[in-house]
């Protein structure tokens, strides 16, 4: 099934830091990622891992159950996806460190984000939690143990006393840690190879790489989200990780959740110009140099931050990428199979996905997302911003005060403060019936605690705008003295 594509393994990445989908939705996609060209999974658990024992307290309120886990292997191996489980275990360490009770592990104190590397204990943290990964993951062939953007390494105090020590570097602190976790994973686990994310090894110079014996250990997966990828630089990258004995590598691409920390919508044209990218970058090295390539569809920029696009609304990116990766390249005839697998009468590649219809699971969620992120704030807005009477006689500053020219309330009334009136209450009523029809449609997919900071971030901020207008419209208009003209007359007539 892998027609012209130059990456054998294709795997579809599931970022379960954020919005993570009940297992009855997997159920429903994982059918369609097979279809579309998927053969694999990398599934990065992060607080969703049901960790039992003294690491119990990593757990998320609504973390998968070990018999949900087996569950989604069960279901990957039915849809032929092979899974590969992805384990932190150096930057990206907020959801563990930002425990008191595992704190004293921070590089710096006051940061969450990174391991302190000199701890013995930072080891036996990563060590059991790895262990605890692959007992539900037996006979995995790779482990991702991530180690990308370990912010502030050597900021430590303990680093700082190793770095005064001659011959000590950052480099060489980074890649004694990958060290010690991959020789963990292969000393515990011996058939199962170790990956990791590349950019803390794209600087280091290959004398010092290759006298690590990091590129014995593990694969590093070269990544690169955006739409101008220089394929060039990437060629020589990859010729300088083989020269240092990297026997295998892999490619990162993206088909969401990298164009926006709190992207709604999923812009498809970046995400398909970033792959064909990556196919030119396949293209100029020898063939089978890249393993593979993940399709990394981010649901957070890490731990703390909000929720950029959820799974059903990049479905259609996925879709492009993977046929145009499973191809070769992206045309009419592409554009037409993933028409036909998703069910959308025309697919839209540049700007936003059309609100027309689709059949695939969670296209409901991509259709009602769609209007709120193309049409919401910027209704709300026309009426806030852009009606005269609103915005001359109506301001925030008026109704802070309670101040309404006596005119308005007394003859221009009925013509424009209860026409206005009017048209909130039909906004407001309109999105929040859709709003309701959205929530429900979450809720089929996600866990409530999703499904309301979606909600609150993206929807809630706009009802709560109409409401208080119509409040204040409500006051204005009521029984009793009419209230007080904002100021002096100034001779000006409205």
């Amino acid at each position: 099934m892998s027609g012209s594509s130059p990456f054998k393994m294709r795997l579809v990445h599931l970022d379960l830091k954020g919005a993570p989908p009940k297992v009855s939705y997997l159920a429903e996609v994982f059918p369609l990622f097979h279809a579309l060209g998927a053969n694999g999974l990398l599934i990065e658990y992060e607080d969703m891992f049901p960790y039992e024992g003294h690491l119990r307290l990593l757990r998320a309120q609504h973390a998968y159950s070990p018999s949900e886990i087996k569950e989604i292997l069960h279901l990957a191996t039915v849809n032929e996806l092979e899974v590969v489980p992805l384990v932190q275990t150096f930057g990206h360490m907020e959801f563990v460190l930002k425990h008191e009770a595992l704190a004293h592990l921070r590089e710096v104190a006051f940061f969450p984000n990174t391991l302190n590397p000199h701890e013995a204990e930072s080891l036996a943290l990563v060590g059991a939690m790895i262990d605890q990964v692959m007992e539900l993951h037996p006979g995995a062939r790779w482990l991702h143990v991530g180690c990308d953007e370990v912010y502030y390494l050597g900021e430590g105090e303990a680093s700082r006393q190793w770095l005064q020590q001659e011959q000590n570097t950052k480099a060489r602190l980074c890649l004694s840690h990958v060290k010690a976790v991959a020789s963990h994973v292969l000393a515990r686990h011996p058939t199962t190879k170790p990956l990791v994310w590349d950019d803390m090894l794209r600087d280091i110079p290959e004398d010092q790489l290759s006298a690590s014996g990091v590129p014995q250990l593990v694969e590093p997966m070269l990544w690169d989200y955006t739409a101008d990828l220089d394929v060039h630089s990437k060629a020589l990258l990859m010729e300088k990780y083989r020269k240092c004995g990297f026997r295998q590598l892999w490619a990162a691409s993206a088909f969401k959740g990298a164009t926006g920390v709190s992207q709604a919508l999923t812009p498809i044209e970046h995400h398909l110009r970033n792959h064909r990218q990556w196919l030119q970058v396949a293209a100029h090295g020898p063939a089978d140099t890249l393993q593979g390539i993940v399709l990394t569809g981010w649901q957070r920029y890490d731990h703390f931050s909000v929720l950029c696009e959820l799974l059903p609304v990049g479905i259609p990116s996925l879709a492009v990428c993977l046929q145009s990766l499973l191809q070769g390249g992206f045309s009419e005839d592409v554009k037409a199979r993933v028409e036909n697998f998703l069910g959308i009468p025309s697919l839209e590649i540049t700007g936003f996905p059309s609100e027309g219809a689709a059949s695939f699971p969670g296209s409901d969620i991509l259709a009602l997302v769609t209007q709120v992120g193309l049409h919401l704030r910027s209704s709300v807005d026309e009426m806030l911003h852009r009606n005269r009477y609103v915005t001359g006689w109506f301001s925030s500053y008026h109704r802070r005060r309670k101040l309404v020219h006596p005119v308005m309330i007394q003859h221009i009334q009925p013509q424009a403060l209860r026409l206005t009136a009017v048209w909130a209450l039909s906004l407001l009523g309109r999105w929040s019936a859709l709003a309701g029809e959205l929530e429900a449609a979450l809720r089929r997919v996600f866990y409530p605690d999703a499904v309301e900071e979606w909600l609150e971030e993206n929807v809630q901020p706009s009802l709560q705008q109409l409401q208080q207008l119509l409040q204040d419209l409500g006051e204005a208009a009521g029984p009793g003295p009419p209230l007080a003209s904002p100021g002096p007359d100034t001779g000006q007539d409205p």
